[in-house]
């Protein structure tokens, strides 16, 4: 199995996804383990001190002004994650969870929150025994990070709370960590605190929202050249030269995408026949331009996910030259704003996507197609509804895309009083990464069919592919109305997996 190796300058996005979703095994660094042990020394040295320090002998938040006595400090501790783990709601993901995990190991790894190196290696193990804490959907604000969630991870390092166990059955942490060995930590001065600041379930959550958007903003491009395909629409539109002259890089990568889809076509160019138009509408002729734009705004929101995964977000945190100083590093505004973005992005492809669909079904905009491309219509409703879905899924994105972090609502007595919602942006992007992979799914279907009932012309080779692996998949083809719902679901599994995008790639090669 493939191990992860954390050490003290960060983790890439490809180790979260390694660890999140592939089970990868986690490691620290003999670097890792030294810098822990430095920073503690310094923790340690300043409990040993009469002066109170924020996080070390302190209260938290609007309880800060209390200096706490060192015989009530592994109490407070404990406390502050059994009162932090306030989660309530549906369960998260599996994966969110590990990521969630995942990251803030590597923030404890960088030497900058003071942890013994204990805690951290007993993270890294619950990682490796398939441990899962039972993480809820509502409590994180995002600021100080994702409070809840990250305490409800650090209640299953003490033995507390419950977690499902690699078999997927929910039991005691305590019984959990007793089966793997593993031995309950007893947190000490800043430990608690150390556990729970920070910006990881919105980022882990970012970067596998990333790493899905790159399968599906590639499929999206193949549907738009399908659907191109479908209405006998020109593809010189897509020429290298007119992308060149508005030289935003995803616009490129979408435009050449399709033209190596459509390279080889035999139903492009046919615009003049029997219902001459002199342009394609806008849906078909500005893919690339909606497409690209996504594209780009991924581009950026993958730049904050590299800087915020190099980065030791914490308060307070151990300084190299020995001071404990607090600051605002927690506050997730960075990562709540490109989670927002991707949302408002997300939300457009999807509505471009279904506005392709429509046309494919409306027979006075489809230049020669039968109604709805049903076998009788009249009889036969055919795609009419699959449209439905498709336009109440897009309904759905474009309420999503209202973004959550304009919404900050204060807490905390008034000391926590503007707050970042990125928890909230990221879980309302992952159901709009899910519904977008819907959306497409339903214009795959539907191109695809209107493509086999365009007799005597050819599609391009990439669009044989296509259909001949949606159609090996279970997507059936034209033919009267069936119970849509499996092929729909069908359809959707097959984008969601990527075998949409090999499948072209096995004419294009590799997509942009």
């Amino acid at each position: 199995m493939h191990t992860v190796v954390v050490g003290t300058s960060g983790v890439t996005g490809s180790d979260v996804l390694a660890v999140a979703r592939a089970g990868a095994r986690v490691e620290l660094s003999d670097e890792a383990v030294a810098a822990l042990a430095a920073a503690r020394d310094i923790v340690d040295a300043l409990a040993a001190k009469p002066e109170p320090v924020y996080g070390v002998s302190t209260g938290f938040g609007a309880l800060a002004t209390r200096h706490i006595s060192p015989e009530l400090r592994a109490q407070l501790q404990r406390n502050i994650v059994r009162s932090h783990a306030a989660g309530m709601g549906p369960r998260v993901e599996r994966e969110v969870v590990r990521a969630l995990m995942f990251l803030r190991l590597k923030t404890v790894c960088s030497g900058r929150t003071g942890v013994r190196p204990e805690v951290a290696r007993t993270m890294a193990d619950v990682l490796n025994a398939g441990i899962t804490p039972v993480v809820h959907e509502y409590g994180s604000l995002g600021c100080s990070g994702d409070l809840a969630p990250l305490s409800h991870c650090a209640l299953t390092l003490m033995g507390e709370g419950d977690a499902e166990g690699p078999d997927g059955t929910v039991r005691p942490a305590g019984e959990l960590l007793a089966e793997h060995g593993i031995t309950p930590v007893e947190l000490r001065e800043k430990e608690g605190l150390a556990l729970l600041n920070g910006t990881d379930g919105m980022l882990g959550m970012l970067v596998m929202a990333l790493a899905d958007l790159d399968t599906l903003y590639k499929s999206a491009d193949v549907t738009a050249a399908l659907t191109m395909e479908a209405l006998l629409g020109t593809d010189k539109v897509l020429a290298p030269e007119l992308h060149a002259i508005r030289p935003h890089p995803g616009q490129a990568a979408s435009a050449a995408n399709m033209l190596a889809v459509l390279d080889g076509s035999g139903l492009t160019g046919h615009h003049q026949d029997d219902a001459p138009r002199v342009q394609d509408a806008y849906s078909v002729r500005c893919a690339p331009q909606v497409a690209g734009a996504g594209r780009d705004t991924m581009a950026h929101a993958g730049l904050v996910a590299e800087r915020e995964l190099a980065s030791a977000v914490d308060n307070p945190v151990v300084l190299p030259d020995g001071r404990v100083e607090s600051n605002g590093n927690f506050h997730g505004a960075p990562v709540a704003y490109v989670l927002d973005f991707l949302a408002v992005a997300v939300a457009d492809l999807g509505s471009i996507a279904e506005r392709r669909t429509d046309r494919l079904l409306d027979k006075n905009r489809s230049h020669g197609l039968p109604p709805f491309l049903a076998d009788d219509a009249g009889v036969d409703s055919g795609l009419m509804i699959a449209q439905y879905t498709q336009a109440a899924l897009v309904g759905e994105l474009k309420r999503l895309a209202v973004p959550a972090s304009a919404d900050s609502i204060p807490s905390s007595a008034m000391q926590e009083d503007h707050v970042s919602m990125g928890w909230s942006a990221a879980r309302k992007l992952r159901t709009a990464v899910d519904n977008l992979a819907r959306v497409i799914a339903v214009e795959l279907y539907a191109a695809t069919r209107a493509i086999q009932l365009r007799e005597g012309l050819t599609p391009a080779p990439a669009s044989r592919a296509v259909i001949d692996a949606v159609r090996a998949a279970g997507v059936e083809g034209p033919g009267p109305d069936r119970y849509l719902a499996p092929d729909l679901a069908a359809a959707d599994a097959f984008v969601r997996a990527g075998h949409l995008v090999a499948a072209a790639e096995t004419v294009t090669g590799p997509l942009r």
